[in-house]
């Protein structure tokens, strides 16, 4: 939401999508995220910037293995990092830039099987809410823009919003957003 708020061009697209596919200030059906590409690009380009988990939990190789010409010996612990993959330049252009339009043509799926996406975990490790989180958080999120117009606490201006991230365990913005919702 923070993104969509300080990107108001992104949020008012979703919106005319929103009113195009199932009607301005409806609620958001788990049947409807399949027709609403853009929202599933947003809720996608908000896991590569602000995953979770900065770290995925950790790992310990079996056996040597070989990466790109490093060793990496049997029984050491590798730690993923989530964060640095989503804002790899090598991977993207301008990886510090909200745009879900750089998922539009792409097959790039959050579940773990795209290696350059996955704020949620892969393998036998991968997050147990997986499931409730790819049915719930389009639905949420949907249902929010399409039953409310937003304005941020205070009078900030988008471009002012802080984006400023807390790490820990789990990430968070430093400041949490305030915003106002303005029924339609």
């Amino acid at each position: 939401m923070a993104e969509l708020l300080k990107n108001p061009h992104t949020f008012e697209k979703a919106q005319e999508q929103l009113a195009q596919v199932i009607g301005r200030g409806k609620l958001i059906d788990e049947a409807d995220v399949a027709k609403l590409p853009y929202l599933r690009c947003i809720i996608k380009e908000t896991f590569r910037i602000h995953p979770q988990v900065p770290f995925l939990i950790p790992r310990k190789v079996e056996e040597d293995v070989d990466l790109y010409g490093y060793t990496i010996p049997k029984d050491s612990q590798v730690l993923v990092n989530v964060w640095a993959i989503g804002r790899d330049s090598s991977l993207r252009e301008d990886p510090l830039d909200f745009m879900p339009e750089r998922f539009w043509e792409s097959d790039i799926d959050v579940r773990g099987t795209d290696f350059e996406l996955i704020p949620l975990g892969a393998g036998r490790k991968i997050c147990l809410g997986l499931p409730l989180a790819i049915r719930m958080i389009p639905i949420a999120l949907g249902s929010l823009i399409n039953t409310f117009n937003w304005k941020l606490d205070g009078g900030i201006a988008p471009k002012d919003l802080d984006m400023e991230e807390k790490f820990g365990i789990t990430l968070a913005k430093a400041q949490p957003l305030l915003a106002i919702p303005i029924p339609l």
